[in-house]
């Protein structure tokens, strides 16, 4: 018994001393490393700075009236496209009560003068001719007669511009037919029939009838940060890309920059306007949120690479490591162009085709 209990502890020490041996040999093998490659390509390259913004007319009106009332007729709805002279709304006008019981009465004195003055008219003509009377003593009664027929006609239209905002001669451009200034879309219209409107004048800007611009004239408007503006220009190729179109861009050039800024939020601002060249079957309505690539440097078709496969040394040399084998690399020094930040234009060192080492990457193979 006692021997068969030493052979089974023997064989389970040698069975224990043949498995450490075995762990020992494999923490003693090192794993193949290997490493994630990628090869240069051509693309383009485009150094930008974007600001943000949206995209208004740059021709946009507000109609107000010159005369106050309530709106009688409304001739627009939004969307509207209409020429510069077109009635947009009609208006009744309120009369103030003291100045049309003035006109009242100032047409009333004129009818009596007129009456007089064709009573003397007519007396006079018969002794006129009947040669009692010379010529030059009947003028005067006709010059009377006219004067009295003009007075009343005079009141009688300034009685009917109080009344209704139109003399008679005058009713096709009356100031109560609001028209368009410019040519263009009808973006808004604030007011109904029934609402009442107020004249623009020295004390008041007047009530908004419609706002209408040029559609087919878009400019950006936007924001730059003080960091920023000192890259950009006058002239300046700009990419728009507007929210609410997807997978579109826009081109545009830079036409203003503001030379003041604006502090916001702590930090300061300058207005930035661009001129957007919109395609002819696309419609942007006014007032879309967009985003300006502000191109600072372009290259078309040039040989890059990632960004992050560039490694530096004493903060002037680049380097890559190209594979030249099996787990093996040479590290070469790369000149670099352009870089957007993300991938960066190569000037020598690799060409198309290179296998360079993603170093940060390290593969590990069982």
């Amino acid at each position: 018994m006692k021997k068969v209990i030493f052979i089974i502890v023997s064989l389970l020490i040698v069975g224990l001393l043949a498995w450490t041996l075995y762990y020992v040999y494999q923490k003693s093998q090192e794993k193949a490393i290997s490493f994630e490659t990628e090869e240069p390509y051509y693309t383009d390259i485009i150094q930008k700075t974007v600001a943000t913004g949206s995209v208004v007319p740059r021709r946009e009106i507000d109609i107000k009236p010159v005369v106050s009332g309530i709106i009688d007729q409304l001739l627009v709805e939004p969307g509207m496209q209409v020429k510069e002279g077109d009635v947009l709304a009609r208006i009744k006008v309120i009369p103030d009560m003291v100045s049309l019981n003035n006109a009242e009465n100032r047409v009333d004195r004129a009818k009596i003068a007129r009456d007089n003055a064709i009573v003397d008219f007519t007396r006079n003509q018969t002794l006129f001719d009947q040669g009692v009377i010379s010529k030059a003593d009947f003028q005067p009664f006709q010059l009377a007669k006219k004067n009295a027929e003009t007075e009343l006609e005079g009141a009688e239209d300034n009685l009917r511009i109080i009344r209704e905002g139109a003399s008679k001669k005058n009713s096709a451009t009356a100031n109560t037919l609001v028209r368009s200034t410019i040519t263009g879309m009808v973006l808004a219209v604030p007011i109904e029939i029934g609402n009442s409107v107020i004249e623009v004048n020295n004390f008041n800007e007047g009530t908004t009838i419609a706002t209408i611009a040029d559609m087919s004239d878009l400019i950006f408007e936007g924001k730059v940060d003080e960091s920023e503006v000192g890259k950009i220009k006058e002239g300046m190729d700009l990419i728009l890309t507007i929210g609410a179109i997807e997978n579109l861009d826009f081109n545009a050039v830079l036409e203003y920059i503001s030379p003041k800024g604006i502090e916001e939020n702590g930090a300061i601002q300058f207005e930035i306007k661009a001129a957007v060249n919109a395609k002819s079957d696309q419609f942007i309505r006014a007032g879309y949120s967009a985003n300006a690539n502000v191109v600072l440097a372009r290259r078309d078709s040039v040989l890059a690479i990632n960004e992050g496969l560039v490694q530096y040394e004493n903060e002037t040399d680049t380097y890559v490591d190209v594979k030249t084998g099996e787990q093996t690399y040479d590290r070469r020094k790369v000149e670099l162009g352009l870089s957007d930040g993300i991938k960066v234009q190569v000037l020598s060192g690799v060409g198309a085709g290179d296998a360079i080492k993603v170093w940060n990457q390290p593969i590990t193979e069982e």
